[in-house]
């Protein structure tokens, strides 16, 4: 119990006095989800708003589909992307495995039916409430998934938020395609399992405390959004 006590006070005091090595690990853990997660944004919300308002033949299977690949195992997802970028591969001359541009591609592709799906179900349902003014109104499908956008972005930051968790949080994709080198590739998570089996608890909870908190952080601050836009707009 007492090692435990000095293991957490030394871990807020690598937090306190912003250690360097600790520092360098959140920044590029910070650098990689949140570029995965502009990258996933930019893809899967038009995905989403598209199948939320468009119908075509398979359109279900297509749900169905992001559905299941929201339970995508990260270890799979790291394995394709190593095999895609290994020398041996199709994308092995561009040189990016074990960088940091790998476990963007790794992290993209995990939260990509994450933001699809969840945006899908929102816009969906907004659809099903203003379908009818907005067919009225003459509204083309580009328009009124524009619009379904716009109307829910609130909404949507949530869904955001929740792929930004699934990739700051996740470890076994990127340490598959990132090598969990030194100073290079290592992240958040990576260093938390590497340090933890190492003995070094002090880093391990000071890594723990801060992605923790900004989880929470950053959950807080969406639901401070979303109940800000209901008084505002109702």
């Amino acid at each position: 119990m007492e090692e435990l006590r000095q293991a957490c006070l030394q871990a807020l005091a690598l937090i306190g006095r912003l250690d360097s090595q600790l520092f360098e690990i959140v920044v590029l853990s910070l650098q990689v989800s949140l570029t995965a997660v502009t990258v996933a944004a930019v893809i899967g919300l038009p995905i989403g708003a598209a199948l939320a308002v468009e119908c075509f033949r398979g359109r279900q299977a297509v749900i169905v589909l992001f559905n299941a690949l929201m339970g995508l195992p990260p270890v799979v997802v790291g394995l394709l992307v190593y095999l895609l970028l290994s020398r041996a591969g199709p994308l092995g001359p561009l040189g990016i495995l074990f960088t940091p541009t790998a476990m963007i591609i790794a992290q993209a592709i995990l939260i990509i039916p994450i933001i699809g799906a969840l945006s899908r179900q929102t816009m969906e349902d907004a659809w099903r409430e203003y379908e009818e003014q907005l067919r009225s109104l003459g509204a083309k499908r580009l328009t009124a998934a524009s619009t379904l956008l716009w109307d829910t972005r609130f909404s949507l930051v949530t869904v955001v938020l929740a792929g930004f968790g699934r990739a700051v949080a996740e470890v076994g994709a990127v340490i598959i395609v990132g090598g969990n080198i030194d100073g290079v590739t290592r992240v958040m998570t990576t260093a938390i399992a590497l340090e933890t089996s190492k003995g070094d608890l002090p880093l391990a909870l000071g890594l723990g405390i801060i992605l923790v908190s900004l989880v929470i952080a950053l959950n807080a601050a969406a639901s401070l959004i979303r109940e800000a836009a209901l008084r505002r707009y109702g």
